[in-house]
């Protein structure tokens, strides 16, 4: 079976939108595709830079900014949401930015995309907050859905951030 990628401006077929501004679940020629936000995305690459430089002490936003190529307004959003969940410690003025609460090893990709996302489920029924489907009962599907969170939670809960450190640094 070949697969064809489908650019992400093309516009969606088959979309289900559960939390429009999260994640998005389609299926493309029988394979599931699960689109992670910019938030989500961003998240994991500032924590693999701060990863990377915490040996220098607390890293300014501008930094960080300037290395990840992201504007210093979003990053503020996605650093704060990272701060009160406790991921990092933020202090500002002089001498101040943001470092790591804790070692690398510590912080799981699947931890990080379910703050930021909300929820990693490749459908709605799945979620926690979800109302059940009257359907569930005898839904031939579901089955086959809760597997697929199980392996995709698996498979996000096992990477870390000093497993993503190990991956050679982009150029910009």
């Amino acid at each position: 079976m070949s697969t064809k990628k489908i650019p992400l401006c093309q516009k969606r077929t088959s979309c289900v939108v559960r939390r429009a501004y999260l994640i998005y679940s389609e299926m493309v020629k029988g394979v599931l595709v699960l689109l992670v936000s910019t938030k989500g995305r961003y998240a994991l690459r500032v924590l693999v830079d701060l990863a990377r430089h915490q040996g220098s002490g607390r890293v300014p936003l501008k930094e960080v900014a300037e290395r990840q190529g992201i504007s210093e307004k979003y990053l503020e959003n996605i650093l704060s949401v990272l701060v009160r969940s406790g991921m990092l410690s933020g202090m500002r003025g002089k001498g101040g930015g943001y470092r790591l609460t804790r070692e690398p090893e510590l912080y799981t990709v699947g931890e990080v995309l379910r703050l930021t996302e909300g929820t990693i489920a490749p459908v709605s029924c799945l979620e926690k907050d979800c109302l059940t489907c009257g359907r569930l009962q005898n839904c031939p599907t579901h089955p086959m859905w809760v597997e697929l969170d199980r392996r995709i939670s698996g498979y996000l809960d096992n990477v870390t951030v000093a497993d993503l450190c190990k991956a050679p640094e982009a150029q910009l």
